[in-house]
């Protein structure tokens, strides 16, 4: 038979414990549940109160439990038959308590080798627990108070495909070569807002997302990289990567690289060396100030490109700089300080971003041949009427523009 455990306010407890709370038989539901927004019975006047939360888990909870959820709470301990010994549960929710590491027993999960589901977001907890689940396959650790991964902490969940690790106090002290080597399944890796300065070292060739975005880190080494060749998403907005934090081969272990992301750095020319199969290059907010002939010769297979919010001006950006990005889709040179249109765009382009910059002239032939073009954004220049140039709308005139562009003129100032 399985269980449904509930959570309710009740004037008698059951024996089970002494929370507020009832267990029921349920033939389909073998599921354990305890909502913060529990039921609550009114008094014989016409007042009521506010909905009761846990603060300590059930002690002892059906063999037969399959999915446990006593997320958002106020839990502070549990206890070692409150999820060990359940050969069937596959799923803990636990997020949004007020765990700690002491509240959390070293043998916790015993006898409960079938848990694939582990969440434990939004709790107390300043380092890694030990003696997780091996069976793991998503385990959910953002938002607490995590410093430190204790050695071998992660030695044995071979299975692990998802771990997120964001919004904590980790440092580069807190990781070592062997954190997250064993991991022989990751697939996604979400170490964003934390603390780190460096790329962690032993990552596992599994790996395909990597989000290390709003850390502190100032230069990227192709050796943290070597193990993680199987990456295609790697996420590095808002670091301290500046001049010199992505030197030449640094990405070269990443041949299957799919998208590279740099937002809000204080980067101040493209990456060199970058992997030839890159397809979606991200640099807004940072401080490139020139393109040159072969900046983008690397990535001839590009097919979004954001330099947006840079500090590209017109003369600064080489009229072949373009040239070998045959598969280019998307353009986005936004916010710039770009007076002209630049020459020898993509002929496969479809959208193509220059609002915010400084265009006072528009000219027919950095338009020719952009027979894809569906959105040209050109808002906020500085463009009129006098200076549009003969046969500019024309090559306009059977594409879809964007409305900043209209197919006539209707007054001296385009915005």
């Amino acid at each position: 038979m399985a269980w449904t455990f509930e959570c309710s306010r009740t004037t008698s407890p059951e024996p089970l414990s002494t929370s507020p709370c009832r267990t029921t038989s349920s033939r389909n539901s073998p599921t354990m549940s305890c909502p913060a927004s529990v039921a609550c019975e009114p008094s014989t006047s016409t007042t009521t109160s506010s909905p009761p939360k846990l603060s300590v888990a059930p002690q002892f909870l059906p063999r037969s439990l399959r999915v446990a959820d006593l997320a958002a709470n106020q839990v502070m301990e549990i206890f070692p038959l409150t999820f060990g010994e359940k050969p069937a549960l596959r799923s803990v929710y636990l997020h949004n308590n007020q765990l700690s590491n002491a509240g959390l027993p070293p043998d916790a999960f015993r006898g409960s080798e079938a848990i694939a589901t582990l969440s434990l977001s939004n709790n107390r907890l300043s380092y890694l627990p030990p003696s997780l689940p091996p069976s793991l396959e998503r385990l959910h650790l953002q938002n607490n108070l995590i410093s430190k991964v204790p050695r071998g902490a992660l030695s044995r969940q071979t299975q692990l495909r998802e771990l997120y690790l964001q919004h904590n106090q980790l440092t580069d002290s807190g990781l070592d070569a062997t954190t997250f080597s064993k991991l022989h399944s990751l697939e996604y890796l979400d170490l964003s807002h934390n603390q780190l300065t460096t790329v962690p070292a032993g990552l596992p060739r599994t790996l395909a997302i990597l989000h290390l975005g709003r850390n502190r880190i100032r230069q990227v080494e192709a050796a943290r990289l070597h193990g993680a060749r199987g990456l295609r998403y790697l996420l590095l907005q808002h670091n301290q990567l500046g001049s010199s934090g992505l030197p030449a081969g640094a990405l070269r272990p990443l041949r299957g690289l799919h998208t590279l992301h740099l937002y809000g750095n204080g980067l101040d020319c493209v990456p060199p060396a970058l992997p030839r199969r890159l397809r979606a290059l991200v640099l807004p907010h940072n401080h490139v100030a020139a393109l040159g002939a072969r900046d983008l010769a690397a990535t001839p297979g590009l097919t979004e490109l954001n330099l947006a919010y840079n500090r590209l001006a017109s003369a600064r950006v080489h009229h072949r700089a373009f040239r070998r990005l045959r598969a280019l889709r998307s353009l986005d040179l936004a916010g710039n300080q770009l007076t002209r249109l630049p020459m020898g765009l993509p002929t496969g382009l479809r959208t193509l971003q220059l609002q915010r910059n400084q265009l006072w002239m528009l000219e027919p032939e950095p338009l020719a041949g952009l027979d894809q073009l569906r959105e040209l954004s050109l808002a906020h220049n500085r463009l009129r009427v006098g200076n549009i140039g003969p046969g500019t709308w024309h090559e306009l005139q059977h594409r879809l523009v964007s409305h900043t562009v209209p197919r006539a003129p209707p007054s001296p100032c385009l915005w």
